[in-house]
């Protein structure tokens, strides 16, 4: 399918990270664009304003006439349920329906392709070789799973079809198998995402059968705990890999002053020292090695990649300083795998060490709760204290006797316990707080605003 063959593009749940990224290039490149969400927000409002037109009720007469009487593309996400009327309708009317991820696999094809996937890592990863790119003055195209704080907006754009795209790479419903990239970072494979894939074995296929679409002459780039997990049968010669102290690309020399994390990268090839990260996070001087080795591969001076990531702002909910002050500070966070709570939490204690550190974290889904409790509890340990929320459910329905009391039996810190959301802020009255962290991918995110509000009052903070 030739996407310039249509003139107009319909999103069914236009509001999602992914989705609005691509109503976003529609837009960008002269197509009318509408679509259907389940709730507004302020993702949704800035489609808006951007001049695409969006429906909450799902409601066929809502649907515009120019879907019916243009070459209209429909666009759908697997979080719409399959009684959804527009969807059925639609269907029934027989126009062209594809899943974001096979849009995205269509336009992202007439670009050099830079794709970053991995079960963590792979959003920030993304936003830092895409802000590198365009700091450095290449012609890029960035659809990113967060927002980029540079650009507050989840995507960048260039109308050059010459541009590198910087495309995440996501792995729920195998959906980055829609993609060829030309150079590919894979950040991470631990198990996750289970009750799509059933066992970790096949989600380590999944990203075999990743590794194998790289073009003929692309690059891969990957930590050594990935190459040693799903690499055994693919030609080495496109294999790199990086990491902290070690790889063939690395960070070295890693130091934190004032904030910010320091450090030297090597190659085999090239040494660019005293990198200052705009981010913190030892997790993230990972992150943007692999990113630093994209640039070079793409021809960006040491210089330019210096800029670059010193001027790196991050994406929302990764590491975000919503408050800083010498009295309090609060720290919100999209990590909702133990692996991903494991490393926030080391470097939030490199930070701040001999500060006490407060946790708030929403669990996220039932079987991930069920599937990895152990985990959970260990990695939750390294806190000074843990408050949990009740387990958001996404896309699931409950399951009997898992609950986030499973978790908080097995953290073996003294200072826990479970909370409902509305009693969190009167509980919080009652501690003395240094630092403070929100982390989780549901909801917890409509807890920011009032949190650092209530934050501001008890400590005074202008």
């Amino acid at each position: 399918m030739n996407i310039r063959e249509y003139d107009s593009a319909y999103f069914i749940g236009i509001g999602g990270i992914g989705m609005s990224a691509l109503a976003r290039w529609f837009n960008a490149n002269g197509y009318f664009v509408a679509g259907y969400d389940r709730t507004s927000t302020p993702l949704t409002q800035q489609l808006t304003a951007e001049g695409i037109d969006i429906h909450y009720d799902d409601d066929v007469a809502l649907i515009p006439k120019t879907v019916f009487n243009t070459k209209c593309l429909i666009v759908i996400t697997p979080a719409i349920p399959k009684d959804h009327k527009e969807l059925n309708h639609l269907s029934a009317a027989d126009l062209p329906m594809y899943k974001r991820s096979q849009v995205l696999g269509m336009i992202s094809s007439s670009f050099t392709t830079v794709a970053v996937a991995g079960t963590h890592g792979k959003t920030t990863t993304s936003s830092m070789v895409a802000h590198i790119l365009k700091s450095a003055g290449k012609d890029i195209t960035a659809f990113l799973g967060g927002i980029a704080t540079n650009y507050d907006s989840n995507f960048i754009e260039n109308k050059d079809n010459n541009a590198i795209a910087v495309v995440e790479a996501d792995e729920f419903d195998r959906s980055f198998l829609t993609l060829h990239p030309d150079i590919a970072v894979i950040t991470s494979v631990d198990a996750d995402h289970l009750d799509i894939y059933g066992d970790e074995d096949s989600l380590k296929n999944s990203f075999k059968q990743f590794i194998s679409q790289i073009k003929n002459n692309g690059r891969l780039f990957v930590t050594e705990k990935v190459a040693s997990a799903i690499t055994d049968n693919t030609n080495s010669k496109l294999i790199s890999t990086y990491g902290l102290n070690r790889g063939q690309f690395f960070a070295s020399n890693i130091t934190i002053a004032d904030g910010f994390f320091i450090f030297n990268y090597c190659d085999e090839q090239c040494k660019i020292e005293k990198i200052t990260l705009g981010v913190p996070g030892f997790h993230n001087v990972e992150n943007v090695t692999a990113a630093i080795a994209v640039a070079l591969e793409l021809g960006v001076s040491a210089d330019d990649i210096k800029t670059g990531v010193a001027s790196y702002r991050g994406v929302k909910r990764r590491f975000e300083f919503v408050l800083r002050s010498d009295k309090v500070v609060f720290i919100d966070d999209y990590a909702h795998h133990p692996t991903e709570i494991e490393s926030f939490l080391t470097s939030l204690k490199a930070l701040y060490p001999g500060k006490k550190i407060t946790v708030i974290f929403q669990p996220h889904l039932f079987t991930r709760t069920r599937d990895f409790v152990d985990e959970f509890a260990v990695s939750l340990g390294l806190a000074d204290e843990i408050i949990l929320l009740d387990i958001y459910p996404a896309r699931e329905e409950q399951i009997e006797g898992v609950t986030s009391a499973m978790i908080l039996d097995k953290i073996l810190i003294e200072n826990k316990i479970c909370i409902s959301k509305d009693g969190l802020m009167d509980f919080l009255d009652t501690k003395e707080l240094e630092v403070v962290a929100t982390i989780g991918a549901g909801d917890i995110d409509q807890l920011v605003a009032p949190l650092k509000e209530n934050l501001e009052r008890r400590y005074h903070v202008a």
